[in-house]
């Protein structure tokens, strides 16, 4: 059996909602044990991104004013949004926008590791998918960082993963919402 497949997500952490009216945003904290450099080019480089991120970046994501198309990954059919880094504090914080919300990592030094946070506009009435997501996304960078790498888990895939229902499940209790009903409308027709 492969690494991937023993791979189970450990149960919701480090996550919270801040609500303003509509506006929902899902904050994610992870303890890395690689320094912020090292994550920093996993956040920004494509080559890294492309082993772990939800979207595949057609150009690095380091410097601002940069424009890059991010595509998607794991949809029915592939998604490219067009993005404009509006900061990027290497390696400290980054900022850009994917589908018309915003994203801002943050980067800061914890003994010899890092301490991630994410900070992402979310429908909220997918917040607790898109908790679960990232979750799994941050376990895979964690074993990429870690040279142990298992794949990207993302999109379709990830919500038929062990655990995903149950992830899912916590982070809505967490965030005071309706778990999203079960299987996606998307997984359903497919």
């Amino acid at each position: 059996m492969t690494d991937r497949e023993q791979y189970a997500p450990g149960p919701a952490s480090g996550a919270q909602v801040r609500k303003d009216g509509e506006k929902w945003t899902l904050i994610l904290v992870r303890e890395l044990r690689h320094s912020p450099e090292k994550v920093w080019q996993a956040l920004t480089e494509p080559a890294h991104l492309r082993e772990w991120a939800p979207f595949e970046a057609d150009g690095n994501l380091g410097t601002v004013g940069t424009t890059v198309k991010l595509t998607t990954v794991g949809a029915p059919t592939p998604q490219v949004s067009e993005t404009t880094v509006t900061r990027a504090d290497a390696p400290k914080v980054l900022e850009y926008n994917w589908w018309g919300k915003d994203i801002r990592w943050e980067l800061e030094p914890l003994g010899s590791g890092t301490r991630l946070t994410l900070w992402h506009n979310i429908d909220r009435r997918f917040i607790s998918w898109g908790a679960a997501g990232w979750h799994v996304c941050f376990d895979v960078l964690e074993r990429l960082l870690a040279a142990e790498p298992i794949g990207r888990i993302v999109g379709a895939e990830a919500m038929k993963f062990g655990g995903w229902q149950r992830l899912t499940a916590e982070y809505a209790k967490q965030f005071g919402v309706e778990t999203p009903n079960w299987p996606p409308q998307a997984a359903q027709k497919s």
